[in-house]
């Protein structure tokens, strides 16, 4: 029994550690293996989704799913700590060196517990000592997993909200440039009014940067992905297919609008939500290739033409464009339903305003650059 007692705690000990190691220090995918983050994260998104699809909808279930990344976050560094104590815990009570507060008291997995808590937490009570040299370093090691632990995490915490208010801070820009929620028709169209698309190769250029450093950073943390922006018609994924969007129709030709950049950012935004959906295990969905009939797309033809941004005619368009679809759209669609964040059609709906156009008194109101 106590064999397997310490095996366990010791087991439990190096899971946590290695777990840690590859979530906080390790700056790049790992092997797809049992990890704990990522059951962690697997469990308790499914049962937050659930209760909130059933609790509530529209903008106040947004706002209770925008609590489940901190949330989490903290909640992983308990789980840590928890499980830590219980193997330090485990290997105190299966090698018999209990604190003692005198001679003979016999060993006690109540004293044990507190004494691997006091000492992980560095709260040092003092009531009990180890009985023998081995236990000293045992409560030692722990002691010092324990300030390591705090050091990761003062590091850890600004390091992930950095990245999240770098991302963020491109999606908020992209309101006035895009549209809320973002489409293709009004980038495009927004972009040719001024200056006849000439600032499109770097808007895509920007683009092409923002989707590699949303790989990169959600490659590292990937509890990123869970955080949700500040306005419920906004969100990271919803960026993501308007660039894709956007990049795959230049790519095929746009009259004043670099070919080559619209291909070279599409290909950087697909690398990124293939390689998103294959860290959370989120196969392509096969309804992925609805969001824009052909009807549809002569709409945006004509709106386009009317800027002066003009499609090629002697090709079928249409039939390439959807090819290409083809190789994002089930992506996006399967993470959309993953994260319960809407993905944008082509063109808007509504004339709805920009958020930078409304305000808490004023509501949605009439303002104009």
């Amino acid at each position: 029994m106590h064999v397997l007692i310490f095996v366990g705690g010791l087991s439990l000990i190096l899971l946590v550690l290695l777990d840690a190691f590859e979530t906080v220090v390790l700056p790049r995918s790992v092997s797809p293996r049992f990890r704990l983050t990522a059951r962690f994260y697997h469990v308790t998104w499914n049962v937050w989704r659930a209760v909130t699809r059933h609790w509530t909808s529209g903008s106040h279930r947004e706002g209770i799913l925008a609590f489940y990344g901190p949330l989490a976050l903290l909640g992983l560094l308990v789980v840590w700590v928890v499980l830590l104590i219980l193997g330090f815990t485990g290997l105190l009570w299966a090698l018999s060196i209990s604190p003692m507060n005198a001679p003979g008291q016999v060993f006690d997995l109540k004293t044990d517990l507190i004494a691997s808590a006091s000492s992980f937490i560095t709260a040092g009570f003092g009531y009990t000592t180890p009985s023998s040299w081995l236990g000293q370093a045992l409560l030692i090691l722990e002691g010092g997993t324990g300030l390591a632990f705090l050091a990761l995490v003062i590091g850890y915490l600004p390091a992930v909200y950095q990245a999240f208010a770098q991302r963020e801070a491109n999606i908020t820009m992209m309101d006035a440039r895009a549209g809320s929620p973002p489409t293709v028709l009004e980038a495009l169209r927004r972009c040719s009014v001024e200056d006849n698309c000439a600032d499109a190769p770097i808007f895509l250029s920007d683009w092409e940067n923002w989707s590699a450093q949303l790989l990169e950073t959600h490659l590292s943390y990937p509890q990123l992905a869970y955080y949700r922006s500040q306005h419920e018609n906004q969100s990271w994924l919803a960026a993501l297919a308007a660039i894709l969007d956007t990049s795959a129709l230049v790519s095929l030709g746009i009259d004043g609008i670099s070919k080559k950049q619209g291909r070279l950012t599409f290909a950087m935004a697909r690398h990124t939500i293939v390689d998103l959906a294959q860290i959370f295990q989120t196969p392509p969905s096969e309804r992925g290739a609805d969001r824009l009939s052909e009807v549809g797309f002569k709409y945006i033809q004509a709106e386009l033409a009317a800027v002066g941004v003009c499609l090629p005619e002697d090709r079928d368009i249409f039939k390439e464009l959807a090819e290409l679809r083809l190789l994002y759209e089930p992506y996006l669609t399967a993470m959309a339903e993953r994260f319960v964040m809407p993905i944008p059609g082509w063109f808007p709906v509504d004339e709805m305003p920009d958020n930078w156009q409304t305000t808490a008194w004023a509501g949605r109101g009439v303002l104009r650059l």
